[in-house]
């Protein structure tokens, strides 16, 4: 079995270090790209480096995206890997998940505790679909999105590539989240998003536009 090597050693990569002790999975390090992480040790795992001071490990390790909560750096991180050459692990899933076998979930992605997908959703690659979510038929969650716990995500509704769900929010069935979009905590989503908006609110309304 090839070592598990995480991007990121905030708290959502420590959450999925957490979910890989209960999966029976060893983590043997995290990526941070900042100089003064490297060789310092988080929840008892060294913080490697980066890419490159891990190369001699390039057919021995597999990386792991989806442990960073922002949808561009996932993107990043997911782009700079696959250059360098390393390998993707596979998906992520929580032992205690209620998911429909007729469901398809994309590499690198993280499924956690409390998630229930029903039938026919497609989940992208590098995806995060965090604790108690709710995602009901015929969804599409797309490369790099990340959806906060406690969402609520009704049937035949498209997350575009790297929208961000904010925590507790809900969409109401056949909306379509445009890319790279964020909707605030707690929202109600009841119409189409636009690409690169934010939206907030019961309703969720529109509140500026998200530049690059």
């Amino acid at each position: 079995m090839k070592k598990l090597i995480l991007w990121g050693s905030g708290g959502h990569a420590r959450e999925v270090l957490h979910m890989c002790g209960q999966l029976g999975i060893e983590v043997a390090g995290f990526l941070d790209e900042r100089p003064e992480m490297k060789g310092r040790f988080v929840d008892d795992i060294e913080v490697l480096g980066t890419l490159s001071d891990i190369y001699h490990l390039r057919d021995q390790a597999e990386i792991f995206c989806a442990s960073v909560g922002d949808p561009s750096l996932k993107k990043r991180f997911s782009e700079m890997t696959r250059s360098a050459g390393f390998q993707f692990a596979p998906p992520l899933i929580h032992p205690v998940v209620n998911i429909s076998n007729r469901n398809t979930i994309g590499i690198g992605s993280v499924i956690c505790e409390g998630t229930i997908m029903t039938t026919n959703i497609r989940i992208g690659d590098h995806v995060i679909i965090n604790r108690g979510t709710n995602i009901s038929h015929d969804n599409i969650i797309e490369d790099y999105a990340t959806i906060s716990p406690g969402g609520n995500i009704a049937g035949n509704v498209t997350v575009k590539e790297g929208a961000y769900i904010g925590i507790g929010s809900s969409i109401r069935e056949k909306v379509i989240i445009g890319a790279w979009s964020m909707i605030g905590g707690g929202a109600f989503v009841k119409d189409d998003v636009p690409e690169k908006s934010l939206y907030a609110g019961v309703p969720a309304v529109f509140k500026k536009r998200l530049e690059e």
